[in-house]
């Protein structure tokens, strides 16, 4: 695998490959990016050879294994099993040790998340509770796509409400009247644009809101 910059493997090294680790590893394969995959089954390795770039049957929470496969040296890695706490903890305690630049792993509930967060993982991720409360955005209103970030922010996809339609953004004042700010603006059989004060937004036009989350909510419900 190529090296970065600073020295470091320029791949993702991911450790677990049970549903969610073999998913993201694939998805990092479709997107040209190397991959090391590590796992304790061998069922789990056999059914991804070839697949990855390296995969390896071996224990991610003994280090001395991690190190001999120089997952020290890579710039990302990730934790994807979640079931096992035990596991979950051990391998994030090694891979923190190892001082990766960017890593991520898998939380199955809230206090794993707190234990992972205050061990040093700079990013954790709960697939199920995620999704759960981004579909649950998209089905009680008229989003049509919603991505909730840290700090209380959201960026939503929804249709232009009737208040803003036939007007410039600077026209509709959508920002002191909403807190608000539109971003883009998608027309019926065109690609999106970047909104500026001039774009005048038309009926049945697509746009993309960001915002606290509470007032894109607040605007998206807007008819």
């Amino acid at each position: 695998m190529a090296k970065d910059s600073s020295g470091r493997t320029a791949g993702v090294a991911v450790m677990g490959l049970g549903r969610f680790g073999k998913s993201l590893a694939l998805e990092l394969i479709d997107a040209d990016v190397d991959v090391l995959g590590i796992d304790v089954d061998p069922k789990q390795v056999e059914a991804l050879a070839g697949r990855l770039t390296q995969v390896v049957e071996a224990d991610s929470t003994n280090e001395a294994a991690l190190r001999q496969l120089s997952v020290d040296e890579f710039d990302r890695a990730v934790i994807g099993m979640g079931t096992n706490l035990e596991a979950s903890i051990l391998t994030a305690s090694v891979v923190i040790g190892f001082d990766i630049p960017h890593i991520w792993a898998k939380a199955i509930s809230h206090s794993h998340a707190r234990i992972l967060s205050r061990l040093g993982v700079h990013h954790v991720i709960r697939p199920e509770h995620d999704m759960g409360k981004r579909v649950a955005h998209l089905v009680r209103g008229r989003m049509l796509d919603y991505i909730e970030f840290d700090d209380d922010f959201a960026m939503v996809k929804t249709k232009a409400p009737s208040s803003v339609v036939d007007l410039t953004l600077g026209e509709s004042h959508v920002r002191s009247k909403y807190g608000v700010t539109v971003v883009g603006v998608k027309r019926t059989g065109e690609d999106f644009t970047y909104a500026t004060a001039d774009t005048t937004v038309k009926p049945n036009d697509l746009i993309i809101v960001s915002g606290k989350t509470s007032d894109v909510e607040r605007f998206s419900d807007l008819t």
